[in-house]
C-alpha cells in the first residue's frame, strides 16, 4: 500500500495484522505493531488484542497490557480470553479471573466454559469449583457446556458420583449431555 502512495490506517493495519497472525506468522504482527506506533497511529482495543493473541507469551503481554491502559485504551473480555490463553497455573489464571471482573469486564459464557475446560484438563478440580461459585455469584445460570465441563473434569479425576449428580442437575434444567462411554453408556444431543 505504501509503495502506491496509500497511507495505512488503524482499519488496514488490523485488517492485514489478522491476516499474517491467522497465516501462522505472528512475528509479522508484532511486527506490524511496532510500525504503528512508530507512525503515531492510535491503536484501538481491536489492534491490541491481535497482538495479544499474537504473542502468546503472557510477560510480553502483559507489557502490551500495560501500554494499552497507558493510553487510556481499555482491554475487554476478547482481551482477557487472549490471556487465558497464554497462561500456565490455575493461580495466575483466578488472578487474572478477578482482575478482570473487577475491571469492569463481565464474563460470557464460553469466558466460563474456556476456564472450567482448562482447569479440568491439567487435573485441579478447586479452580473449577471456585469458578462455578463465580458464575453462581454473578447470576449467570449455566448452560450445557459449562455443566459438561464441569463432569468431564469430574470423571477425569474419577468422581463419578458427584459427576452424576452435575449430570442429573443439567438433565432436570432440560439440558443436553453429550455421550460419554466411560460411564458405559451412550447419551446423545
Amino acid at each position: 500500500m505504501d509503495e502506491r502512495g496509500i497511507e495505512k490506517d488503524l482499519h488496514s493495519y488490523s485488517i492485514y495484522m489478522d491476516i499474517v497472525c491467522k497465516s501462522g506468522k505472528p512475528w509479522k504482527t508484532v511486527k506490524l505493531y511496532k510500525e504503528m506506533k512508530k507512525k503515531g497511529i492510535v491503536l484501538d482495543v481491536v489492534a491490541y488484542n491481535m497482538v495479544l493473541h499474537a504473542i502468546g507469551r503472557f510477560r510480553h503481554a502483559y507489557a502490551i497490557l500495560d501500554q494499552m491502559l497507558e493510553k487510556g485504551c481499555f482491554p475487554n473480555v476478547i482481551t482477557y480470553h487472549g490471556f487465558f490463553g497464554c497462561l500456565e497455573k490455575p493461580k495466575e489464571m483466578l488472578k487474572l479471573f478477578d482482575r478482570m471482573i473487577e475491571s469492569g469486564v463481565r464474563p460470557r459464557m464460553d469466558t466460563y466454559v474456556m476456564l472450567l475446560r482448562r482447569f479440568g484438563r491439567w487435573g485441579f478440580l478447586r479452580p473449577v469449583f471456585i469458578v462455578w461459585k463465580k458464575m453462581e455469584e454473578h447470576r449467570c445460570s449455566p448452560d450445557a457446556s459449562v455443566y459438561n465441563a464441569v463432569i468431564d473434569a469430574l470423571i477425569q479425576k474419577n468422581m463419578v458420583d458427584m459427576a452424576r449428580k452435575y449430570d442429573e442437575e443439567m438433565l432436570a434444567k432440560g439440558l443436553s449431555a453429550k455421550p460419554r462411554k466411560s460411564w458405559g453408556q451412550s447419551r446423545y444431543v
